[in-house]
């Protein structure tokens, strides 16, 4: 009895594990959704819904290693606000951020994201009190939503959307990640700067308080948004 019993326990837990998993397949363009993996690199993980967990890896960048998948190159105008859309609520705890990088010769289709080349244009961070309580606002949205800076240079770009699962992050390589990259050619688009630049993967060692945490005990008194700060032109 107790067999079955732990059985249906693991079989359960497992069930519920697996389906507090997402990817991120869908571009919001106008209010409209683009369709699974049109506008957006389909990931390894577009069945296994798994993370990365190695801040190292190439798979770090697009998580395409592979699927080796190209996309659709949807037009967007600077200024305007888009979204990545998940294939259910975003379950775990954790902070959200979106980089940008501009492709090289405009050819967006097949440039890897290589460089450093990556800006911030957007991020979700976690709200604290001085240790009484640490929230996630980003938990349980569906679509994130954020402006193209309406100074950002016309162009094809890359846009990469990051949410950091922190659930179980209190040792190193806990931390969760899911990703995906989208292609946009940027029109009507201003003389901005993009930066600070950083590499992706290269942006982070793993070892940031922001993502070496336990968000449980003792509660932060304050967190740290890993990464540069936003570029918004």
């Amino acid at each position: 009895m107790f067999g079955k019993k732990f059985a249906t326990f693991v079989a359960l837990s497992l069930a519920t594990l697996a389906s507090a998993h997402y990817t991120f397949p869908d571009l919001i363009v106008g209010g409209t959704n683009t369709g699974d993996w049109v506008n957006v690199r389909k990931t390894n993980n577009y069945n296994s819904q798994a993370p990365v967990t190695d801040v190292t890896s190439a798979d770090f960048r697009c998580y395409t290693s592979q699927t080796n998948a190209q996309a659709s190159t949807a037009t967007v105008t600077a200024g305007s606000t888009i979204g990545i859309q998940a294939d259910q609520a975003i379950y775990h705890p954790g902070v959200i951020n979106v980089y940008m990088a501009k492709a090289p010769n405009n050819n967006v289709a097949s440039w890897d994201g290589s460089g450093t080349v990556w800006f911030k244009v957007y991020q979700i961070s976690a709200e604290t009190n001085g240790g009484q309580s640490i929230t996630f606002p980003g938990t349980g949205l569906t679509t994130v939503n954020f402006q193209i800076p309406k100074n950002l240079p016309s162009g094809q770009y890359l846009v990469r959307m990051e949410q950091i699962a922190l659930h179980a992050a209190s040792t190193y390589g806990g931390a969760q990640f899911y990703l995906s990259c989208a292609q946009i050619n940027v029109t009507g688009g201003g003389s901005g700067t993009p930066g600070p630049l950083v590499a992706i993967p290269g942006v982070y060692t793993g070892y940031e308080p922001g993502i070496l945490i336990n968000i449980y005990y003792p509660i932060p008194a304050n967190y740290t948004q890993p990464g540069p700060p936003v570029w918004s032109g």
